[in-house]
């Protein structure tokens, strides 16, 4: 913990769905202090990311907040919003799970057969559909970079893993396809190495915030990739994230290609993986996160309750397999809450399973063990559903957050972040 000696943090954010996040950590990978609150306006307005950061940030114990040298955005995969000149959002953000079936044939024209931009689920959709609503922007930005942007005073930054689906190619590092050859290829950012530092933070920001004006901004990432970022897997290690929405992550020593899967450079391997639109949001549909607690302790996962439930929060799926009109099924419903409840967590599960199955079909490495990062990895009672079915160890490491993650990554500042594998 912070002593008398001034230490250099590394504040990370991590913009959720449902709330911000921070966490500040030291050189040794010793955290300091994390907390988190709820957008005090919806998700889709930018204007909420910033209030939410201002707040955790003005409640960190300024001794703390004095000794912050770095920070870095991990924002919503996928979430992008048009912006004017001078940054200003243009209306709300389209969020991740926002597929714009309207648009898939020209994605497909515009990005290479197989990456991910090529899809009605990827982000070019959602920018396709901006620039007509918004014929006049300045800019398009995922969540993370516009709030990077902003606490920079500038918004020409992208970071690669942001803009994978909206149509950056990793492996020759430019956009891919004819998305770069475009008359509005202006509106898409400069793309750098997540950790890449960036500059100071802006003076005026940096008084909002509580924080000094000397400390730089570093690229960030997705919420997803800081997650695995957080827990540093060893090989053979495969990463769920619980949250809001389930993501899965494994480290790849060469790319993937797959409707719906994405291939990150982290250093000189590759975070391959998907998300899938069930998660979290689809519990909270239907019971609070107290009474998820207290029916969890009246399953028995021994007994499988038979119920082949598809637990998607709307129509439409991403991954284990691409597609925009997937309906979900979540009936019948039992009489008991407990028995619905086991039959949702079965549902998530067996998604769970078919994603692993998918990557390791793609070429991925086979999972000996299984890490559980986000607000599902505090369910032991899950934990061991998830075991059973996937035939392998699963461990929960509920403190290690997003923000850790994006906390680590601010800490390197090399522009090359790296997994110990």
């Amino acid at each position: 913990m912070a002593g008398d000696t001034p230490q250099q943090l590394a504040l990370g954010v991590d913009l959720g769905t449902s709330g911000v996040r921070v966490a500040l950590m030291d050189p040794a990978g010793d955290l300091h202090h994390q907390a988190g609150c709820a957008y005090p306006r919806p998700f889709v307005q930018p204007q909420a990311w910033q209030q939410g950061l201002i707040q955790l940030c003005g409640a960190i114990p300024l001794p703390l907040r004095r000794q912050v040298t770095a920070l870095a955005v991990a924002g919503t995969s996928g979430t992008l919003l048009a912006m004017d000149s001078e940054g200003r959002p243009l209306g709300n953000a389209l969020p991740y799970n926002a597929a714009q079936p309207q648009w898939e044939s020209r994605c497909r024209q515009l990005a290479e057969p197989g990456h991910p931009a090529a899809s009605a689920s990827g982000t070019m959709a959602r920018a396709l559909e901006l620039q007509r609503r918004y014929p006049h922007a300045h800019g398009l930005r995922h969540q993370g970079e516009w709030l990077t942007g902003w606490l920079l005073g500038q918004w020409r930054w992208g970071d690669q893993h942001n803009s994978l689906k909206l149509g950056w190619d990793p492996v020759r590092g430019g956009w891919s396809g004819a998305i770069g050859s475009q008359p509005w290829s202006g509106l898409l950012p400069r793309v750098v190495c997540p950790g890449t530092v960036l500059g100071p933070l802006h003076p005026s920001v940096a008084n909002k915030l509580g924080l000094p004006t000397t400390a730089r901004v570093a690229a960030g990432t997705t919420d997803g990739n800081a997650a695995v970022l957080a827990v540093d897997p060893q090989p053979g290690d495969g990463v769920t994230v619980l949250g809001t929405t389930m993501a899965l992550k494994q480290v790849c020593p060469e790319p993937l290609q797959g409707a719906g899967v994405y291939s990150h450079p982290i250093g000189n391997q590759w975070l391959v993986g998907g998300a899938s639109n069930s998660g979290g949001g689809v519990l909270r549909q239907f019971f609070d996160d107290a009474a998820i607690a207290v029916l969890s302790r009246q399953l028995d996962p021994r007994h499988p309750t038979g119920l082949r439930y598809l637990p998607l929060p709307a129509p439409g799926e991403r991954f284990p397999v691409d597609d925009p009109g997937l309906m979900p099924c979540l009936e019948p419903r039992p009489v008991s809450d407990a028995l619905f409840l086991q039959g949702l967590l079965e549902g998530i599960t067996a998604i769970e399973a078919r994603g692993w199955a998918r990557l390791q079909a793609l070429g991925a490495p086979a999972v000996r063990r299984v890490l559980t990062v986000g607000g599902g990895a505090r369910n032991s009672t899950w934990r061991q559903l998830r075991q059973q079915a996937l035939g392998c160890p699963v461990l929960n490491r509920p403190h290690a957050s997003t923000a850790c993650g994006a906390a680590r990554l601010a800490r390197r500042q090399n522009g090359e972040p790296t997994l110990s594998v």
